[in-house]
């Protein structure tokens, strides 16, 4: 009988374990129910957005303001088409605002950095945000440092003065 009740106990405890790692694994990925927030539609266009995934966050000044709904291509311009949902509580972000693609962590996790700009009029549905700052892609950073090394041209050995050459002497 003792020894019964200590397995309901061990089972017991694993399952509320299993279940506290569910919750945290569940915040952290940012699937966690934000989506009963009213809110309204914008969207982005950027040349490249460099591992920015759906759900990932937007925030202005640090402060988490909406998510990022869909990626699409454009097919006129050929560039990322970002949609964002912005809660309805934030309705005073200038038509100038600047939207760039930055970095968090040290796991690398993207998120949309809005910049307030100084226009009087807001962004509302539907209105695209005009000013963007695409991703930096390390690989990106590299081929182009190496590329100006390659053809950089090699630098001249300095010629020796004629003073130092009779000091050799």
């Amino acid at each position: 009988m003792r020894i019964k009740s200590l397995e309901l106990l061990v089972g017991a405890f694993l399952l509320l374990a299993f279940g506290a790692l569910m919750f945290l694994a569940i915040q952290v990925s940012g699937l966690s129910g934000e989506t009963s927030k009213e809110s309204y539609r914008v969207h982005a266009l950027f040349q490249n957005v460099g591992g920015l995934t759906e759900r990932a966050k937007v925030t202005i000044a640090g402060v988490s303001v909406g998510r990022v709904e869909s990626i699409t291509l454009d097919a006129k311009t050929q560039q990322a088409r970002v949609e964002m949902a912005i809660n309805s509580e934030v309705n005073d972000i200038s038509t100038d605002a600047v939207a760039a693609i930055l970095t968090s962590g040290l796991l690398g996790e993207k998120y949309i950095g809005l910049t307030p700009g100084a226009d009087d009029t807001f962004l509302k549905e539907g209105s695209r945000i005009e000013q963007t700052q695409s991703s930096l892609v390390l690989e990106d950073l590299i081929g182009k440092f190496l590329f100006n090394k390659a053809t950089e041209a090699p630098k001249a050995a300095p010629e020796a003065s004629a003073d130092s050459a009779d000091a050799a002497f």
